[in-house]
């Protein structure tokens, strides 16, 4: 009865109690006590857990995470956006570019001219003989060496399809007579360089030369692709940017092993080897060679401009000692797998990694918590926590009361407690615009989302407005296109769809989409009906997708929802393309390089084109933006293309969240001054925003020092 009673007079008391009673965690005091060390752990929470720790495969902000503690890059960027040295201690960029003679051009003043007489004219150039126009003066200046490099025969061979059954192709042998080159050697990148050659060469000099002459082909069902294999075998001209780093000598991987330049070649082999199914193979593609010099430098050369080329190498380094071909096909044996089939992506490396980063891997229990230890061997002097955890608590009230309480160190704080939260004098708080967008994005693929006119009206029938007062509590910002809104490359002429339904349904019904007698839309008998995904544990995206499913059924379409664990979402429905409509976001970095999510090239299984796009302007201009070393010239190909998605609407783009997250103010940077004397700083997050940028030098004391901290 007693039960009873209570249950019927007060069952929101009852619930409180059982919550709390099924949710009890010890205090940060209650810790403390029974554990000194806990002042040596820093705890963080994570709605969802990782998928796989290894840099190279990893596609997931949640083994980034980890990965980033674990592994280290030969670079990343400082407090103010520079380019800093980590497994590198310096590099320089300079370029060779060539060009073959074209002995079938008459050159203005000059006539024909063979590889010695042009390596005269260009030296007679440089030394001021004649008169030459500014920009070619500035190139000239910018060529430290000119050769050449001697006529050569050569075999190349292709396998080529007849069809897409045939599996392995025919061989088809290509004999090349390549004619001279000359080779010049540049101080720095010159995209230029072959435009200001020609107010000397003649404007048509490089463009007439003739590679299809120098080749025969054995087979005549391919002679219809000379001028391809021309174009790849023996092209006119040719950049190749080259990045010479110099190497931290002594770094040690978490297991005592050297780190040398072999690993660094290694990881790009790894990157580019398609049996790994590595999401990075847009960013390395570029790369002609990586070359182990000496154990301490590495020389990487280019096949072509590539402006992003010294950013990518802030990639985490494998140890290739570990996962080279021996080493897997010891483990497919011992696992009892077929060597042959076995790749790193079945490697139990991913699970139990090893970097050389300042954090080693200790413990991962799925969906409960990653436990690594502080590495007492990093190269930069060992972190002052000595243990990171990373609990997995899809819930985010839990995650707030756990923070409450002590037991986990930092909370992101949700749109409705930023008021609140922010002027708690506990707690150090930061906060800014994030680096990334929340977007709805459409599988072109499947029917009806191929049609733009459909995507265009679901993207009409949302009124984002709401989104942002309503579900973020005004913490966000409308944003129209890919690039990150707080840059130069995002276009701020692009407005933004307009909430509009009516217009939408006009939209649909020139689709073919018109409403039946029960007010749902069809198309040839068929009703408009799809399911629209998200995982679960972010409350945001839960609730942007109850608003998305009630706004589309205003305008009669049949919308089913389903959250999905993340772990479950991104290997299964993400990876893998299987869904209609998604909701996610986009965490991004500072280059315009969009090649990974929206190059045509990128659709396939693991890739991050999942939605499908194609566009050949766009797939161009990505190019461009890719080799474009001129930031003006950069900015234009990035607002077009901008233009261009924002017109084609593959995703609905939502919003721009502000981040808000809160700290313990007994979380400090702890340092030691010139005379070894203890110094306690507060905490200040770098231009991105990111709090974390000292975390090795983070430290949890008893009390909270005496200076306030800023948010």
């Amino acid at each position: 009865m007693t039960i009873r009673r209570v249950l019927i007079l007060a069952p929101t008391v009852l619930i409180l109690f059982l919550i709390q009673s099924y949710l009890w965690v010890p205090t940060y005091e209650e810790q403390t006590r029974g554990n000194p060390d806990r002042l040596n752990e820093y705890i963080t929470a994570s709605i969802g857990d990782a998928s796989i720790l290894n840099p190279i495969l990893s596609a997931d902000s949640a083994s980034s995470d980890i990965n980033s503690m674990v592994f280290e890059g030969l670079i990343d960027r400082d407090e103010e956006l520079r380019f800093r040295g980590r497994l590198a201690t310096s590099w320089e960029i300079y370029e060779e570019a060539f060009f073959y003679v074209n002995e079938d051009a008459s050159i203005p003043g000059v006539g024909r001219a063979g590889a010695q007489e042009l390596v005269a004219l260009l030296q007679r150039a440089r030394a001021g003989h004649f008169p030459i126009k500014p920009e070619l003066r500035a190139s000239l200046g910018n060529i430290r060496e000119i050769s050449v490099v001697p006529a050569r025969d050569l075999l190349v061979t292709r396998y080529e399809k007849k069809n897409e059954e045939d599996k392995e192709g025919a061989e088809v042998k290509i004999r090349v007579s390549a004619p001279a080159r000359i080779k010049l050697v540049l101080n720095c990148v010159d995209q230029d360089i072959f435009q200001n050659l020609s107010h000397i060469l003649g404007q048509d000099y490089f463009s007439s030369f003739n590679g299809q002459g120098c080749l025969t082909v054995d087979n005549e069902r391919w002679q219809k692709k000379r001028a391809e294999y021309a174009a790849e075998i023996l092209p006119a001209t040719e950049h190749n940017p080259i990045v010479v780093f110099h190497l931290r000598p002594g770094v040690k991987f978490h297991d005592g092993h050297v780190f040398h330049a072999q690993d660094v070649k290694f990881t790009f082999e790894a990157i580019m080897n398609p049996k790994n199914l590595s999401p990075r193979v847009a960013d390395y593609e570029p790369v002609k060679r990586v070359e182990a010099v000496d154990p301490v430098t590495v020389r990487i050369v280019y096949k072509r401009l590539y402006s992003p080329a010294l950013g990518t190498w802030a990639m985490g380094i494998l140890p290739e000692h570990l996962l080279n071909d021996e080493a897997l096909k010891k483990e497919a044996i011992r696992l009892g797998k077929d060597p042959e089939k076995f790749s790193m992506r079945q490697s139990s490396f991913n699970r139990h990694p090893i970097g050389c980063g300042p954090f080693v891997f200790r413990e991962w229990k799925s969906d409960q918590y990653i436990i690594l230890d502080r590495f007492d061997d990093y190269w930069e002097g060992p972190p002052n926590y000595k243990r990171y955890i990373y609990r997995i608590v899809p819930d985010l009230l839990t995650q707030e009361m756990e923070f409450y309480a002590g037991t986990i160190d930092s909370y992101s704080v949700q749109p409705h407690q930023v008021e609140r939260l922010r002027g708690d004098p506990r707690y150090q708080n930061f906060s800014g615009p994030s680096f990334g967008y929340t977007y709805i994005g459409y599988n072109m693929r499947r029917e009806p989302f191929n049609d733009t006119r459909v995507r265009r009206a679901l993207s009409m029938a949302i009124d984002v407005d709401k989104i942002i007062e309503y579900v973020l509590y005004a913490q966000g910002e409308h944003i129209t296109g890919p690039f990150v809104k707080q840059t130069d490359y995002y276009n701020q002429v692009v407005k933004p769809i307009p909430y509009n339904p009516q217009a939408a349904l006009r939209l649909l019904e020139e689709a073919g989409w018109r409403p039946n007698k029960g007010g749902w839309l069809e198309k040839d008998g068929k009703r408009f009906q799809f399911t629209l995904i998200t995982n679960s544990g972010n409350d945001l995206r839960k609730a942007v997708l109850a608003v998305a499913q009630d706004a589309w059924k205003q305008i009669g379409i049949d919308v089913r929802t389903d959250l999905l664990e993340w772990s479950v979402f991104i290997q299964e429905r993400v990876d893998k393309a299987d869904f209609d409509a998604l909701i996610l976001g986009w965490v991004m970095g500072i280059e315009p390089d969009l090649y990974q999510i929206w190059h045509s090239s990128q659709i396939h299984p693991y890739q991050l084109n999942f939605v499908g796009f194609k566009n050949r302007e766009a797939d161009d201009l990505i190019i461009k933006i890719r080799q474009e070393y001129d930031h003006e010239r950069q900015v234009a190909y990035c607002h077009r293309l901008h233009e261009i998605i924002a017109r084609e609407q593959p995703y609905t783009f939502l919003y721009v969240a502000k981040w808000t997250a809160v700290l313990d103010k007994r979380i400090v940077i702890k340092e030691r001054d010139a005379q070894g004397k203890v110094v306690y700083k507060m905490i200040k997050p770098t231009k991105t925003g990111n709090f974390t940028f000292y975390f090795n030098k983070w430290m949890k004391l008893p009390e909270a020092p005496g200076f306030a901290a800023e948010g």
